[in-house]
């Protein structure tokens, strides 16, 4: 995107971040403005598709206004040299899939803290009116001290109500096979516990190191979300309360009526139980390496 370019508008870019099919993320800052920012920038040959400018517009309208220590934020879209960019908040960070694949027994340790983390994110942003949509490791930041913040509203939506709740959406179904909930699979209307399923999904993983649900098409994904039964985490690493894989797979169960209602009645529940059996916490490492 900006070889030979040291500007974006009045943003000096410092350096790049990290690089995706369709966007870029820099490392930039607004002289005389010491602050550093993070630009989610559009690559040259998107910059005039509409889908990927409307998921960026998107992202701006649910995330600037929105003030919690475990969402990002976003400060302003705009466009300079015809390229449409997110200004947010720069939160030096690897995403918690990179973690579980890089330092997985540092994640093992700070489990308990992450999930609060991750869970209190989300539900400010469901609290705020939005659904997420597309809950997954990658979407979560985690500093080395278990410091989380949630990311990307590219496909966040407001809940349909009235008339509109009553039918399939007719928009492409958007989201990852991966965490995808049923409901979201099929069109369906969608609400916070659909993020929830997402959710859990992505504690099985975090607990397990994969996901609840693997296949080799994707169509048979998708099907085992919608008609295999929720795996026992604990199956998977014996550390694993019974209690914790039990709301592991309430989370995850076909009917959204049975998951926890809401993050803030999950954060209830959670705080009464044990991440690991007793006296079955991962040791913490040696050398907990820093931040990138």
């Amino acid at each position: 995107m900006a070889s030979g370019r040291d500007f974006l508008g009045p943003f000096r870019l410092v350096k790049l971040i990290r690089a995706g099919n369709s966007c870029q993320v820099w490392e930039a800052v607004n002289d005389p403005d010491p602050r550093r920012v993070a630009l989610k920038v559009l690559l040259e040959e998107h910059r005039k598709n509409r889908e990927e400018i409307r998921q960026l517009r998107n992202e701006a309208e649910c995330g600037i206004g929105l003030d919690h220590k475990n969402v990002i934020k976003i400060f302003e879209f705009t466009t300079a040299y015809h390229l449409p960019f997110l200004a947010m908040e720069l939160f030096n960070a690897r995403n918690l899939k990179q973690e579980l694949r890089e330092r997985p027994e540092i994640l093992a340790y700070r489990a308990t803290e992450v999930i609060e983390g991750c869970a209190r994110g989300l539900g400010h942003f469901n609290d705020k009116g939005f659904i997420h949509c597309d809950v997954k490791p990658d979407n979560f930041l985690v500093s080395a001290v278990g410091e989380v913040k949630l990311i990307d509203f590219s496909i966040a939506q407001k809940p349909r109500t009235g008339l509109g709740g009553l039918f399939k959406s007719k928009k492409a179904i958007q989201g990852t096979r991966s965490y995808m909930s049923p409901e979201q699979i099929r069109g369906k209307k969608l609400d916070a516990r659909s993020d929830m399923y997402g959710f859990g999904c992505v504690l099985f993983e975090l607990l397990s190191g994969k996901p609840p649900f693997t296949a080799v098409s994707a169509d048979d994904l998708l099907r085992k979300h919608l008609t295999n039964a929720a795996p026992s985490a604990a199956v998977y690493n014996s550390r694993v309360s019974a209690e914790l894989s039990s709301l592991i797979q309430r989370m995850l169960s076909k009917e959204k009526e049975k998951r926890p209602e809401s993050f803030l009645a999950f954060l209830q529940e959670f705080k009464t139980i044990s991440t690991y059996k007793a006296g079955q916490r991962p040791a913490k490492p040696e050398q907990e390496s820093a931040d990138i």
